[in-house]
């Protein structure tokens, strides 16, 4: 695949999927904004992550039967538009509706990331979605970089209407440089959300792949929601600029994308993710121990990332090579059970810093790992007889 083309994929699923992590330095912000409530800023990213998981689930499964090209174009224009809308926003409703659209149309990034694998030679597959993952990555954690810095700097709204700029580049960019895969079947939408639904039922090993991700899912979303009311309360009292600058720790373990791809290439996936589980386990027990030290939520920070990534990258390139001929149906499947994750751990991830703060929110992390990892071993089971 041609570099300058893979660097656009890359860079355009990271800006499009920090689209829907742009709020999350800002929630204390915009709690003031709105006059909300702690719960109710908390919304604006579940509902942000909810449209998301929409998006993936009803939209991307079109790319096995149109042009995935065609369809980034669409999403990406339609992004832009809704994102100028929520900087314009004067209510929290409002502010709300355009966090699920931002959502849905956000998916561009996951049309990206199977167009990589079609497009990708089989012996190096999996660097190649690891290296477009590493965008996915990049832009959640450095989005919050990004928003916080803008933010303190030039206001919350700039931060929504520069993201629309943004969003249009990398549309003329894929418009003129990434070239087109013709659909791999053709079925009406109907018969193509049916065939989704076989698809889960018939494969176990999707269902664990799915369950696995998703409660190392549920950690990330968990972590990074309330880790900026835990930054801005006592005794760290962070600006929004500052805690946006977090995001840069998160961004180093996950720009090892790469690496996790060609070790999932080399060695299989399965080491892999053991690595991951037992590196997030790892920097939770640090984090619980060493709970003000800021050197160690940096530290924690980057190799729970790595962990992410690692885990990530090698439960794709599973589901990848289980299905090559419904790559699209199966990343819908994986990514909308991974987002319902994510949405039910940012609501509980503020629920229980609310009621037991940031120890709370730890032991939630703890657990979800240790069942992530209970769920691998039913997972590793499944994968050698298959």
């Amino acid at each position: 695949m041609n570099k300058i083309v893979l660097w656009i994929m890359s860079v355009g699923t990271a800006i499009s999927v920090a689209t829907i992590y742009l709020t999350q330095p800002l929630l204390d912000v915009l709690q003031i904004q709105f006059n909300s409530s702690l719960s109710q800023a908390g919304l604006i990213v579940t509902f942000t992550q909810m449209g998301y998981a929409a998006g993936i689930f009803f939209l991307v499964p079109l790319g096995d039967i149109f042009n995935k090209k065609w369809l980034i174009q669409i999403k990406l224009t339609i992004v832009a538009v809704v994102m100028v809308i929520a900087g314009m926003s004067q209510t929290l409703t409002l502010f709300l509706i355009a966090s699920f659209a931002i959502g849905i149309f956000a998916t561009a990034a996951q049309d990206f990331v199977p167009l990589a694998a079609d497009l990708a030679p089989e012996a190096q597959r999996g660097k190649i979605i690891g290296t477009v993952m590493s965008g996915l990555l990049i832009g959640i954690l450095l989005s919050r970089t990004f928003s916080g810095v803008t933010a303190h700097h030039l206001g919350w709204r700039s931060v929504f209407f520069i993201s629309a700029g943004l969003i249009i580049v990398i549309l003329i960019l894929t418009t003129l440089l990434v070239p087109s895969h013709p659909a791999k079947v053709q079925l009406k939408y109907t018969k193509l959300m049916h065939s989704m639904a076989h698809i889960f039922f018939d494969d176990r090993l999707l269902r664990l792949t799915i369950l696995s991700q998703g409660l190392i899912g549920a950690i990330m979303s968990s972590f990074w929601t309330v880790l900026t009311f835990h930054l801005s309360g006592a005794p760290f009292h962070l600006s929004t600029s500052s805690i946006g600058l977090f995001g840069l720790a998160g961004a180093a373990g996950a720009a090892a994308a790469p690496i996790a791809g060609k070790l999932s290439d080399k060695r299989g996936p399965l080491l892999n993710i053991k690595f991951g589980i037992s590196l997030i386990f790892i920097s939770f027990v640090l984090m619980y121990f060493f709970q003000n030290s800021i050197p160690v939520l940096i530290m924690g920070a980057i190799f729970f990332d790595l962990g992410v990534q690692s885990a990530f990258i090698s439960h794709q390139t599973i589901i990848y090579a289980m299905h090559p001929h419904a790559r699209a149906r199966v990343n819908s499947l994986f990514m909308t059970g991974l987002f319902i994750f994510f949405s039910l751990g940012s609501f509980l991830g503020s629920l229980i810093f609310s009621y037991h703060g940031w120890p709370g929110l730890i032991l939630f992390a703890l657990i979800c790992c240790v069942l992530s990892f209970l769920t691998h071993l039913l997972l590793t089971h499944e994968y050698r007889r298959c």
